[in-house]
């Protein structure tokens, strides 16, 4: 049968109009991609400067000063509803500090203001955000130093130091127990922190290797805590890009000390960079992409917590996709903490690789839609 033919008519003047200006917008957003994805291309590590080492600082303030990120989308500046995401706001960071970068991983004060950071140089930094609104408006407080080994000496060694992922556990980050994940040598340690700042590890959990051997910079990157379901109070890492033999993620939960295996399905070729659990039990994960043509993406992606059992298959729920047309960076750091209405507040903070000429420190904050945080369920 032949299809029909459709009637075309000359566009009226606010038609014409309505075409330039999405014309415009169009244009704009293709060449605000191609200028940083050719940034993106452009870094090399030769333009980064080294990690400081940590044997030679102590504990201290710090100057770092923030400039707000008013929107997320760069064409679109009242955009605010991603998916089922609000964004909040956000803050660029700087510091005159060469220690200040590489921060890979971030956990929230139940109150929202208090965090900690850890760096892939083995430092620590805490700090307390000022909202209004319940927008972050301020970064203040700042304060950093070594993490240290068994010992209570600084890290000596460089592949010691790389911590990628840092959780809350119990108490504030004034006074407190954490949980810290390293990449390159793989472990995760118990910590606590006081007025004194981030203590020695008290233990380490190591990686269950019946799985084969993590490579050095593919480890323990994002990781948690479960705090709903059958696997209550059970320790939960993912590896950033350690696949089995059908291509997908490899990641543990550990009862009674036994490491239980599960996968994760890749869908696009991401690495999980950082896990946070919502008040419901479910998880979310941050995940990242890079490659020379299409500059950065991110990704956070839903999991129900109904999904994870030992041998599982998961996929999951992608939640918001952002590429270099949104205000991102090399994000790999993400927390999770509730409002003063109980909403789920999503916080990620950017690693600049302390490539200061080419990326920068970032801190996004979003709020998850109350219908899905909210969800009622049988746990």
């Amino acid at each position: 049968m032949k299809e029909p033919e459709l009637a075309v008519s000359p566009p009226s003047h606010a038609s014409r109009f309505r075409l330039r200006r999405y014309g415009r917008r169009v244009a704009i957003t293709v060449s605000v991609c191609v200028a940083l994805g050719l940034t993106f291309a452009a870094i090399d590590q030769s333009s980064a400067e080294p990690k400081p080492d940590p044997r030679r600082l102590g504990v201290r303030q710090i100057n770092v000063t923030s400039k707000p990120i008013e929107y997320f989308d760069r064409t679109n500046s009242t955009k605010r509803q991603f998916g089922k995401l609000t964004f909040l706001g956000g803050l660029r960071l700087e510091s005159p500090e060469k220690s200040f970068g590489g921060w890979s991983g971030i956990a929230i004060d139940p109150d929202g203001q208090g965090l900690i950071a850890v760096s892939d140089a083995g430092l620590w930094m805490t700090a307390r955000l000022d909202l209004k609104d319940g927008r972050p408006v301020a970064f203040k407080e700042a304060r950093t130093g070594p993490l240290k080994a068994l010992s209570g000496s600084p890290l000596r060694r460089e592949r010691d130091r790389d911590a990628e992922a840092v959780e809350l556990i119990s108490g504030t980050t004034k006074t407190g127990k954490l949980l810290i994940a390293f990449e390159q040598n793989h472990r995760i340690g118990r910590f606590s922190i006081d007025a004194k700042g981030v203590s020695p590890p008290r233990s380490y959990i190591r990686p269950d290797k019946k799985r084969g051997k993590m490579d050095a910079l593919k480890g323990f990157e994002a990781m948690t805590v479960l705090t709903k379901g059958r696997y209550r109070g059970s320790l939960i890492a993912i590896a950033e890009h350690f696949h089995d033999r059908n291509g997908d993620h490899t990641g543990w939960f550990w009862t009674q000390g036994k490491a239980n295996a599960f996968t994760l399905s890749d869908i696009g070729g991401y690495d999980i960079t950082g896990m946070a659990a919502l008040p419901n039990g479910d998880l979310i994960l941050l995940e990242r992409r890079f490659n020379w043509l299409e500059g950065i993406k991110m990704r956070l992606r839903l999991v129900q917590l109904d999904d994870l059992k030992v041998g599982a298959r998961i996929e999951g729920e992608v939640l918001l996709a952002a590429t270099m047309a949104q205000d991102i960076d090399n994000m790999e750091g993400l927390s999770v903490h509730q409002d003063a209405q109980g909403n789920a507040i999503l916080t990620l903070i950017s690693d600049d690789n302390f490539n200061r000429l080419f990326q920068r420190t970032i801190l996004l904050q979003f709020k998850l839609d109350s219908s899905e945080e909210q969800r009622v369920d049988a746990r």
